[in-house]
């Protein structure tokens, strides 16, 4: 059971007990989450994977703004937010789902990239 649990992380319960037709439903749960400790995790979202030189091109234009704007003061910078609103739903959260040995270290998913079909909505 271990084998077909490692080959596939997104089984369910149910679909890995119509593989062993012989073991009942609730026996399997109980070998999966007891005797080989799996737990269904979440992936961790990150909004996107940084490279060191993203990170310091960042750095260097939060450096280069705050050095600008220091006389004036804060007070007088206008923000606002964009988003794209996207017409097509990525794959959740919840169906991102995986068994993870409780040992095994947190995966790290990146969010997907949204469909060309989308529009923009502005905030200030």
């Amino acid at each position: 059971m271990l084998a077909v649990e490692t080959e596939n992380r997104r089984f369910t319960i149910t679909t890995l007990s119509l593989e062993f037709p012989d073991v009942s439903r609730s026996v399997v749960d109980k070998i999966a989450t007891e005797d080989i400790s799996f737990k269904k995790l979440y992936s961790r979202w990150v909004p996107r994977l940084f490279t060191a030189e993203h990170k310091r091109k960042r750095f260097v234009s939060s450096l280069d703004f705050l050095i600008r704007y220091e006389e004036e003061g804060l007070s007088r910078i206008i923000t606002r937010d964009e988003t794209w609103i996207s017409h097509t739903t990525p794959e959740s959260k919840q169906q991102s789902m995986e068994w993870r040995h409780t040992s095994s270290s947190v995966k790290v998913k990146v969010k997907q990239t949204l469909s060309k079909s989308k529009i923009m909505a502005t905030e200030f």
